[in-house]
């Protein structure tokens, strides 16, 4: 019965009693027994952290590296056993620029650009429901995503991906697609729904963006409408 089986993945032997291997796996089983323990040690983790992930200042974890928010567009593979029950790497939302939540689902495994395409579409079906503008950290990955698999020949009638104003300072310099295509608040009056005039205290006139994406980047995806 599977209720005795070993929990590594593809075997079917049958488990060393309590515990959840079997006796060729149980070098597996003891090394994430301490690792449990350790955990259970230290605390809880904190609420905003995607689970397993790292930051680049923290201590590396053991194990099998988990997919980071960054990576290229590919779900991690399967975990070496099954000890642990499995968590959702993220809840991605759909925001308006007022903080109000249109959309929300689940992501599994990683935030692929292939499940934010899926979501985006299961979101807006039709083209008249879809926004002027997509604004996500990674909206440079997500527009190579639409061109690579054929989805931007849709997307492209009505909507722009574009990135925060963070990420786009950061990739402008190395990523042409991200500075040609995905600039916020381009200069070039291309985009006149994301520049606004406006005047400093002496009256002179100049140009700022007309949204602050920095403030809504910490709910992983922003879309809004034209508002012009």
């Amino acid at each position: 019965m599977l209720a005795s089986q070993c929990l590594v993945h593809s075997c079917n032997n049958q488990r060393v009693e309590r515990t959840l291997a079997c006796q060729t796996h149980q070098s597996q089983w003891q090394k994430y027994a301490k690792n449990k323990n350790r955990q259970n040690q230290a605390g809880v983790r904190r609420m905003l952290q995607r689970p397993g992930e790292n930051n680049p200042w923290q201590p590396k974890r053991r194990g099998p590296n988990p997919q980071r928010h960054d990576d290229p567009n590919a779900d991690p593979p399967p975990p070496p056993n099954y000890f642990q029950a499995a968590r959702f790497y993220c809840v991605e939302t759909i925001c308006a620029p007022c903080g109000v939540v249109i959309a929300w689902t689940k992501f599994a495994r990683s935030e692929s650009t292939t499940n934010i395409l899926n979501f985006l579409g299961s979101v807006y079906q039709t083209e008249d429901s879809r926004p002027d503008y997509v604004c996500i950290d990674k909206g440079c990955q997500v527009l190579a995503t639409a061109v690579t698999n054929g989805s931007w020949e849709v997307w492209k009638r009505t909507t722009r991906f574009i990135v925060d104003s963070y990420h786009y300072i950061n990739h402008r310099t190395t990523d042409y697609l991200c500075r040609k295509y995905c600039n916020p608040s381009p200069g070039n009056g291309s985009a006149p729904n994301l520049v606004v005039m406006a005047y400093d205290k002496n009256g002179n006139p100049y140009l700022k963006r007309a949204f602050n994406t920095q403030v809504f980047i910490i709910l992983f995806t922003l879309v809004f409408n034209s508002i012009m």
